[in-house]
């Protein structure tokens, strides 16, 4: 029985390990389906939806630290569970953090890049609107009086 439990605690890190690297290979799919929709925004919309998303995806890569942390400080509280595995574990969860507290802080940077771009559209939008002399007409208040009623003071 004491072979058992060594075999599975020196599983349960090569595993862990596995499943860790499968989730930076989804981010770097991610990060160039990211790039073709930044690359593919022109209006505020587009903008103000990029940095929607980048916003959440912060607090995803957040969330993801908060959780290789817990993993890192149960290692810490059991390491002779782990065994000669054990640093190489320890490694890989520091540098896991590493990793999603960057991903956290650039997705923070292109939610404000974004946003920014978002707001310049939306000036120039106005402004542009403003210039072109055909579309003077078109801002005039149209309101349906009472004859009735007498005049207003």
């Amino acid at each position: 029985m004491n072979t058992k439990l060594g075999k599975y605690l020196a599983v349960l890190p090569i595993l862990s390990l596995l499943v860790a690297c499968a989730q930076m290979g989804q981010l770097e799919i991610q990060d160039t389906d990211d790039r073709k929709m930044a690359q593919k925004a022109k209006t505020h919309n587009d903008h103000n939806n990029l940095s929607n998303y980048y916003d959440n995806l912060a607090k995803e890569m957040a969330a993801k630290v908060a959780e290789k942390k817990e993993s890192l400080e149960e290692y810490e509280d059991h390491s002779y569970y782990y065994g000669r595995q054990g640093q190489d574990f320890k490694s890989h969860a520091e540098a896991n953090i590493r990793h999603y507290e960057q991903a956290s802080i650039d997705a923070s940077k292109q939610a404000d890049f974004h946003r920014k771009i978002a707001a310049e559209l939306l000036q120039h939008d106005y402004a542009a609107s403003a210039e072109i002399p055909e579309q003077e007409g078109n801002h005039k208040i149209k309101a349906k009086l009472n004859p009735n009623s007498g005049p207003l003071y």
